[in-house]
């Protein structure tokens, strides 16, 4: 989704609402877990080697445009050859340039292939694979209102981690989703991710490696890691830290389809936005669940009322009627069985901010922005996605799993909060000075 992206043009510029009872208990901070920062600095001979894969939006994307591309729009086309970076540029967010945004990111289905790809005379790449360079900022000329993994990355390093050797990135180009329809650009991460993370094992004496997502990208890691074989995850990943990963999808979501989401920034179109919005199909993927959401009503209407399970009428009522066969035919076979790896996992998130969790439109419909009911969660996601998969994963025999929650850290700021990253840290670096300690608690 486009929220990160928004929340940096606005500084620019009830089933959700408790933690169920039986895994209360679970994911309360440990009385006996040290305070942010409190380990000390390993021997870097040691370090646990880490992985850091984004979320939505999470990492930079660049493209070329070739002689096939065109537009409708003359500004756009004054910029018609060679390398742009398609994210972010934040001046690009600025009317009437956003048009331009919207036309070259956006994805377009191709019911010939069955298969998501660019805009005509738009080649993607994602650049800095290996590095954290692509996710430190999103927007280099912006650092300040783009800043998104650096502060995790800046601690990581203070500790003695380097980058592309101890501490990786895995960028990717977050528009796709994976599954049996995949894009190309879905299943080259997924074999580039497979071999970073056995040359990371390899180059680091044979240390296994820390997995830490945030986000989609827990998602994306879940996923992979559920593709290999248990004796594959069991020599090469030590650890899987998760950070903010809605497991269940979430509410706000549902508006990007129906109305298009600008966070409230007046400059930006939220309709304009919601071209590009529906075009991702990974947000599809990021649409709620009734395995979370129940059947509670999550989008109301005069006239209808539409819960997680009601997504094709959904989409053929705001007028997206294609979005229908498109979310059947791919994701209910990812976000139906999420199963636990078998590897040691922590759940890291924070909850009591006030979350979306129905939208109220009115007789003018889908074209204007809703009235918003909140519950719980991160300000983006809802508590009971951030939480959908503990209870399932605690009944799981043989699966180590961890949970740490916060309270009013949105789900951004919990990578740049010194308290939180802290907690991160000291986390990371459990796999280094206690590795087999940790794993016994």
């Amino acid at each position: 989704t486009m929220h990160l992206l928004l929340a940096i043009l606005a500084a620019a510029a009830s089933a959700c609402s408790l933690l169920p009872p039986t895994i209360a208990a679970a994911a309360s901070p440990s009385p006996d877990h040290p305070p942010p920062s409190s380990l000390t600095r390993p021997n870097t001979h040691l370090l646990a080697p880490v992985v850091l894969v984004p979320g939505s939006a999470g990492n930079q994307l660049y493209a070329r445009l070739t002689e096939s591309y065109t537009s409708e729009y003359f500004i756009c086309r004054l910029w018609r050859r060679g390398y742009i970076r398609l994210w972010l540029n934040v001046l690009e967010l600025i009317p009437p340039l956003t048009r331009c945004f919207v036309e070259r990111i956006s994805l377009v289905y191709n019911s010939e292939t069955d298969r998501f790809e660019n805009t005509r005379g738009v080649e993607a790449e994602v650049p800095f694979f290996g590095s954290t360079e692509g996710m430190a900022y999103l927007d280099p000329n912006f650092r300040r209102l783009s800043v998104y993994m650096d502060v995790l990355v800046e601690s990581l390093r203070a500790k003695g981690y380097v980058d592309g050797k101890s501490l990786l990135g895995a960028p990717y180009d977050f528009r796709y989703a994976p599954g049996k329809l995949a894009a190309p650009a879905a299943n080259i991460f997924l074999e580039h991710l497979k071999i970073l993370i056995e040359q990371a094992y390899l180059s680091n004496g044979e240390r296994k490696v820390v997995l830490l997502s945030h986000s989609l990208g827990g998602l994306w890691v879940l996923y992979f890691l559920n593709q290999q074989k248990l004796s594959w995850r069991q020599k090469y990943v030590k650890h899987f830290i998760a950070i903010s990963t809605p497991w269940g999808g979430t509410v706000q979501e549902m508006r990007t389809f129906a109305s298009g989401y600008a966070e409230g920034v007046p400059i930006l179109s939220p309709l304009l936005l919601r071209k590009q919005q529906r075009s991702f199909e990974s947000n599809l993927w990021l649409l709620p669940v009734a395995s979370a959401f129940g059947n509670h009503s999550l989008v109301v209407t005069p006239k209808k009322a539409y819960s997680a399970s009601d997504l094709q009428a959904f989409f053929n009522d705001i007028g997206y009627s294609e979005g229908s066969y498109l979310y059947e035919s791919r994701i209910p076979t990812i976000t139906k069985e999420l199963e636990s790896p078998g590897i040691p996992i922590t759940l890291i998130f924070s909850h009591n901010i006030a979350t979306p969790k129905m939208l109220i439109y009115g007789e003018k419909g889908f074209d204007e922005q809703p009235k918003i009911v909140t519950g719980d969660g991160d300000g983006t996601v809802n508590l009971c996605s951030l939480s959908a998969v503990i209870e399932k994963w605690n009944r799981t025999a043989g699966q180590v799993l961890k949970v740490i929650t916060f309270s009013g850290k949105t789900h951004k700021q919990i990578l740049t909060d010194n308290d939180s990253v802290g907690v991160i840290l000291d986390e990371i670096m459990r796999e280094t000075l206690f590795p087999d300690i940790w794993h016994a608690m």
